[in-house]
């Protein structure tokens, strides 16, 4: 292996890493503060994590056909998990849990299509994933990703107008960027799409969540007994 192959095997490896830091410490807090909505920005990160991961393992030479058809699930769910965290900033009404029970379905039909349609071990080239699913994946996971990055963008928005924060840029930027990952894994930039995948998660991250409740709480020390008069 060359310096560069190195390289970026070595990065590769650093981004799983982040990711699945991310990923336990979103859990942890969203366990802690019983929160729904942070559980959904955890998952999110845990199916970044997988997908990362999976790329790793094809740019060191592991592919099969399972992994694709989980690599192919995960890069779909991404976006729609992430939207799910999202569904609470509109109003209180019958939205969250009809998109809530739109977002589970297709990502059940992405699911059953994705882990049953054969794919090829061709579409790694390289150690990349440069070749793209049949078309009816495609339309299928356009359903779930094209919704979502809507709903991630209107729920920033919302936070913008509310008050306009740098968290809530953080938000437009990180879901923009989420977005157009699908692009340019279509347009074959698979390079692109890696990162793209990282960098949008990431600011989605910062941009949704209170990184200062994040710090898991101790319990605080008993105070000494005080010695009596």
């Amino acid at each position: 292996m060359d310096i560069e192959t190195i390289g970026i095997a070595v990065s590769l490896a650093f981004l799983c890493f982040i990711l699945a830091w991310l990923t336990v410490r979103g859990l942890l807090h969203a366990v802690q503060g019983r929160s729904r909505h942070q559980l959904m920005f955890g998952l999110g990160l845990a199916c970044a994590t997988g997908a990362m991961v999976i790329e790793f393992a094809a740019y060191l030479g592991y592919v099969t056909v399972a992994l694709l058809q989980a690599y192919v699930f995960l890069t779909a769910a991404i976006v729609g998990v992430l939207s799910l965290g999202s569904a609470k900033s509109f109003r209180p009404g019958r939205f969250e849990p009809a998109y809530a029970a739109y977002t589970v379905g297709i990502g059940a039909v992405i699911a059953w299509f994705s882990f049953t349609t054969p794919l090829s071990v061709g579409m790694v080239q390289n150690g990349i994933v440069v070749g793209n699913p049949p078309l009816l994946l495609i339309v299928l996971s356009s359903l779930m990703t094209v919704p979502a990055t809507v709903v991630l963008l209107t729920a920033a928005v919302v936070h913008l107008r509310r008050a306009f924060r740098p968290k809530g840029l953080l938000m437009i930027t990180g879901a923009c960027v989420l977005g157009a990952g699908g692009a340019f894994y279509i347009a074959a930039f698979p390079v692109v799409l890696y990162y793209a995948e990282f960098v949008g998660i990431i600011m989605l991250f910062l941009g949704l969540t209170d990184l200062s409740k994040l710090a898991l709480s101790r319990p605080s020390a008993a105070p000494a007994d005080r010695p009596s008069a």
